[in-house]
């Protein structure tokens, strides 16, 4: 029903790192290319834990963005904003407050991981328990059919898809909604309509899943239908209402295997990051200083490359040769430990020059950055107030 719409964002953490390029943006630069996307930054998410600290939200935001430029997503193909700059997004989220239940905030998995990580800051807060339901209003508030999200945040997005329902459900029951899908269904033409009565019957009664999915292929065929009747005719064909929010669909992306400078995760929180544009020389020396395998004390010394955090950087970097190369070479004491950095200090740094080179555009000229942001808030404003004005005439707010 609704066209096939990807959101994904990002909190404003500063510059990002070659994790964050391998686990989010290399998706997102190929996802461009194949759905209408928004990429946005989630600048009230980040006042969730760091409320006391707002200060470095604003700089942060515009490094990251000038960050996703420089990886490869493009303001041509995906519409790039900030979440508080579309105020429809606090809205719905308000919204949405009155029909949620409490447990379902607070079985939400990271609720309670997050509290007993950051045990450091106070989270006892409405905005902490609320941000799963802050979430959901981003995806739902763009009707967004796509979120690309890792193993761990499927409880999410299967929250996000029980409050569309639970709304859809409460409010999608219109005044006169039946007689008005029966006259739907007669401006398909007497053929398709009869095709659509028996498809809907066949499911409703059958649980037929493949006439529900020939119905919808159907409906999607109709060019000549208004919103509000396609709207109907979907909800008339699964027996509930007027499909007012989408439930989105999950696009498993693999976790980021992008290893850190000391061979564990790559992570800021572990000091052990190459940012996506740092300096040659920066790079250079990061990784020839990196720990190698404790056993190799001496150059003769064989080693046991699974043992060293060098090869699991030669994973990400090096072809099948270098990496047959590296395991000889090691493991005979034929190669010493410098030699053996230089092809991964040579594939990042190969990696790297196309960004630091699209960067630098962005950063003589930080108006262009201005200039595309506020274009996409612009498109983002127009996608949320067209699902704000029927979540508020669903809801009995529309005054005229």
């Amino acid at each position: 029903m609704f066209a096939d719409r990807v959101l994904s964002g990002m909190r404003p953490t500063g510059s990002l790192h070659l994790g964050h390029y391998h686990g989010v943006l290399k998706n997102w630069v190929q996802m461009q290319h194949e759905y209408e996307c928004l990429f946005f930054v989630a600048d009230w998410h980040a006042l969730t834990t760091h409320y006391d600290n707002p200060q470095i939200i604003e700089q942060s935001v515009w490094d990251m963005v000038v960050d996703w430029l420089a990886a490869g997503v493009d303001p041509a193909h995906a519409t790039l904003f900030i979440q508080s700059k579309v105020p429809e997004h606090a809205e719905l989220h308000l919204l949405l407050s009155m029909i949620t239940p409490l447990g379902w905030l607070e079985r939400v998995p990271t609720y309670k991981d997050q509290q007993e990580k950051l045990t450091e800051k106070d989270l006892s807060t409405y905005g902490f328990l609320g941000y799963p339901l802050l979430m959901s209003s981003d995806i739902l508030i763009y009707r967004a059919t796509h979120v690309p999200v890792g193993e761990d945040q499927i409880p999410h997005l299967e929250f996000t898809r029980e409050l569309a329902r639970r709304f859809n459900h409460m409010y999608g029951r219109e005044p006169g909604f039946e007689e008005k899908a029966e006259a739907a269904v007669k401006k398909l033409g007497s053929k398709k309509a009869k095709l659509y009565a028996e498809l809907r019957v066949r499911f409703q009664e059958q649980g037929d899943d493949e006439a529900l999915l020939s119905a919808k292929a159907l409906l999607d065929e109709q060019q000549s239908l208004s919103l509000g009747d396609r709207e109907r005719l979907f909800g008339y064909l699964e027996g509930g209402g007027k499909m007012i929010l989408s439930e989105p669909q999950a696009i498993l992306t693999a976790a980021s295997r992008m290893p850190g400078l000391d061979g564990q995760k790559m992570s800021k929180s572990y000091n052990n990051t190459i940012t996506l544009r740092e300096d040659e020389a920066s790079v250079t020396k990061k990784i020839r200083t990196m720990p190698t395998d404790p056993a190799r004390i001496r150059r003769t010394d064989p080693g046991t490359p699974e043992k060293c955090p060098v090869w699991s950087l030669h994973q990400v970097y090096s072809s099948e040769d270098t990496k047959q190369w590296v395991q000889k070479g090691c493991t005979s004491a034929g190669i010493g430990c410098i030699e053996c950095k230089q092809p991964v200090i040579e594939g990042v740094l190969a990696e790297q020059r196309p960004m630091r080179e699209r960067a630098q555009l962005y950063l003589d000229d930080p108006a262009l950055v201005k200039n595309i942001i506020a274009d996409g808030c612009e498109k983002a404003r127009k996608l949320a107030g067209e699902t704000m004005r029927d979540v508020r005439e669903a809801m009995g707010l529309s005054y005229s």
